[in-house]
């Protein structure tokens, strides 16, 4: 599912420290620890839901975003359990990459209304959970790209 981003994540670890204050007044490695954290954090949410009490409701902000496919920039502030730390490490980048790929792995055999709930979008099942994990990493790595240029 986000393999082709974790490759990214990867690849563009050699500039964490690299900054461009005009693009964003985080460096790369904050954007790229943030993407992880959230990956995992939503994970876990998801793994520890009760499919039962998943409840389908209409969300006029997710349709939109998942339909236009992104999230504008610097309309939405990170909860605090999401937040990098003041120095992002590389190792604990490559830790966090495993583990992201371990979760994504274990979201396979979950059940398709097992649910992660968003503060925005609300209750997101399993299909929508991918797709908001998909847009938010993409969100973040295209800021790096930004960066990068």
């Amino acid at each position: 599912m986000l393999q082709k981003e974790f490759h990214f994540i990867q690849e563009h670890l050699v500039y964490i420290d690299k900054e461009d204050i005009d693009v964003s007044k985080a460096n790369v490695g904050w954007h790229l620890d943030h993407s992880l954290k959230v990956v995992n954090s939503v994970c876990t949410a998801i793994k520890n839901s009760n499919a039962i009490d998943y409840k389908r409701e209409f969300n006029l902000l997710r349709l939109i975003t998942f339909t236009l496919g992104f999230f504008p920039r610097g309309k939405a502030k990170a909860p605090k359990r999401v937040l990098p730390p003041e120095v992002v490490l590389k190792e604990e980048i490559k830790s966090q990459l495993e583990l992201a790929f371990s979760n994504l792995e274990m979201m396979k055999v979950l059940d398709e209304n097992q649910y992660f709930t968003h503060p925005l979008f609300k209750q997101l099942n399993k299909k929508q959970t991918l797709k908001f994990l998909k847009l938010h990493t993409n969100h973040h790595l295209k800021i790096v790209k930004d960066i990068l240029k």
